[in-house]
């Protein structure tokens, strides 16, 4: 006889549950030579199976818990019989892109995560600049090329870590910054305040930032400027003179004795030729006992130091400071002098005439420097010192003449007794 089936046991049959994830699959950032993990966890797995694959090629990595890849830097670990974790060890910039979680369900069910590699940044120098040198006045382009993910930020900054001159959009006007964003650094019209060696850094939060030193050498002929026209010492003393030169590339410095002006030849001294009828040959200096020479370097700045030992008659006379490089020589003129101290008075000779004479002459400008003319405002100061110099000179002459006149009295008195 046919029976029924029992309905209570039917409902007792086990019933396939649909596999489903839990959660989602978290993207992953890390920088080259770590490692990323990305995680996929499945409920109700069952029968079927798990695997990973690339996304943008399908490429498949691994099943269930084996590689099939032959990357041997990818591998699988199985957790908790739910748990599916895609390991990939020193991570490389190709590894960059997304991984798909696949269930083979039907339909197929998947997951995708992400793995973004960080490559810190790297200076290109085949397309970066190398030392420049351009000549005062002239415009230049220094720079910085790098690559990194993410993209680096580049920044200039003066090595010396004193302030950046750059010059303002449509103006003559220079303003100090710290630093400058950007690949390619402008530097139009040049001057000699902006020589120095620039620092380009590449850094993209992920470590290290990198650097470029790159050196800008602003070229330019030398200026040549003393510090005083005229210096006066007595006899037995030292006697140091100074010039201050300003050149680009380096120069080579030294000084002279002689090439006194005479008449109608001054022109020709400015200009720095002291060999031509009406000058004397100088005599070129050297270090030793007599003479001390020194030279400081800051930059594109030397200070020059000369030392007149034990100063004597003979020391008397015209010193030059000369400078000369490539593009050019300049030289600045000293007059040397003697001050004489008399007891009781102040006698007027020759020298100290030719003293009042230089004095005036510099006062007005005509004395021989690097360029062939004093600027008023150096002379300016000369102004006091001739006035006193001739006062003082008239006293002692008038206070002369009195004392003569008084003694021509008393014996005209004496004989009319």
């Amino acid at each position: 006889m046919f029976s029924l089936p029992d309905l209570n046991q039917s409902q007792q049959l086990p019933v396939d549950l649909e596999p489903e994830f839990e959660g989602t699959i978290q993207n992953i950032s890390s920088p080259t030579g770590r490692e990323a993990i990305l995680t996929c966890s499945v409920k109700n797995l069952g029968r079927y199976k798990v695997g990973w694959l690339r996304a943008s090629d399908q490429t498949v990595l691994a099943l269930q818990g084996r590689v099939v890849t032959h990357n041997s830097r990818i591998s699988v670990v199985h957790e908790d019989f739910r748990t599916w974790r895609l390991r990939i060890r020193q991570l490389r910039e190709s590894d960059r892109g997304c991984y798909m979680c696949q269930i083979n369900a039907s339909p197929m069910k998947k997951q995708i995560g992400c793995i973004d590699v960080q490559v810190p940044p790297d200076i290109i120098n085949e397309e970066s600049s190398a030392d420049i040198a351009v000549q005062e006045g002239e415009d230049a382009t220094i720079v910085c090329k790098a690559v990194g993910h993410p993209t680096p930020r580049v920044t200039w900054k003066r090595e010396d870590g004193e302030y950046m001159l750059l010059r303002k959009p449509q103006s003559r006007e220079l303003i100090r910054v710290e630093a400058y964003n950007g690949t390619h650094l402008h530097l139009p019209k040049l001057e000699r305040r902006q020589m120095g060696a620039y620092l380009c850094i590449a850094s993209n939060d992920v470590p290290p930032a990198v650097s470029k030193r790159v050196s800008l050498s602003v070229h330019f002929a030398p200026s040549v400027r003393p510090t005083s026209q005229l210096l006066g010492a007595p006899l037995g003393s030292d006697v140091q003179l100074e010039c201050t030169v300003e050149a680009s590339p380096m120069p080579v410095s030294y000084w002279l004795k002689g090439g006194r002006v005479l008449p109608n030849s001054f022109a020709g001294a400015a200009n720095g030729n002291y060999e031509q009828p009406g000058l004397s040959r100088p005599e070129m200096l050297l270090d030793g006992p007599k003479y001390g020479i020194t030279e400081d370097r800051h930059g594109f700045r030397t200070n020059m130091r000369l030392v007149v030992r034990s100063f004597s008659p003979a020391d008397v006379g015209t010193y030059h400071c000369v400078s000369t490089n490539s593009l050019g020589r300049a030289d600045g003129t000293m007059r040397l002098y003697e001050i004489k101290i008399h007891p009781g008075g102040v006698q007027t000779t020759d020298d100290q005439l030719n003293i009042i004479g230089g004095l005036a002459e510099a006062a007005r400008g005509r004395g021989n420097s690097a360029t062939g003319s004093l600027h008023p405002t150096r002379t300016h100061h000369l102004l006091p010192m001739v006035l006193l110099l001739i006062v003082s000179l008239s006293l002692g002459t008038i206070r002369t003449v009195i004392s003569a006149s008084s003694d021509s009295s008393s014996h005209a008195r004496t004989g009319n007794r």
